[in-house]
């Protein structure tokens, strides 16, 4: 159900051995990320439910959906480029499909978050799944 993009980090997480190692690469993935606007960074934007401070800003266009996000925390921006991977050029209806946490398995993830992190990514799945289910 995965897109390309999120294969491929399926992949690169399958040829780095160490848990440290893809902790450095959801890193560097997240400093990848163009920064949102502040004018984005707005309550209506805010994740609640994240320890950090979380921002997504859906879009929907000719029924495909893609979002940009942004935090002030390195290893959940590198989060939010995991979840871009996973559900952005998705079309709306396939967002609903996607297991989240059985593709974010895959990666390993739910065993190297703390609970806090593995909160706030169920809060940002559950927004993105939120947006979709609106236009769906």
């Amino acid at each position: 159900m995965a897109n390309p993009a999120f294969e491929d980090l399926v992949e690169t997480f399958e040829f780095l051995d160490d848990w440290e190692d893809r902790y450095r690469h959801v890193i560097d993935m997240g400093k990848a990320m163009p920064p949102l606007e502040d004018a984005l960074k707005v309550p209506a934007t805010k994740v609640d439910g994240c320890a950090s401070q979380v921002w997504l800003v859906p879009k929907i266009a000719d029924n495909v959906f893609t979002f940009r996000g942004e935090s002030d925390a390195m290893i959940v921006r590198g989060l939010i480029a995991v979840l871009s991977a996973l559900y952005n050029e998705q079309p709306v209806s396939d967002v609903l499909k996607i297991n989240a946490a059985a593709e974010l398995g895959r990666l390993g993830l739910n065993d190297h978050l703390s609970a806090q992190r593995s909160n706030g990514l169920r809060a940002m799945v559950e927004r993105i799944r939120e947006t979709a289910a609106a236009e769906a």
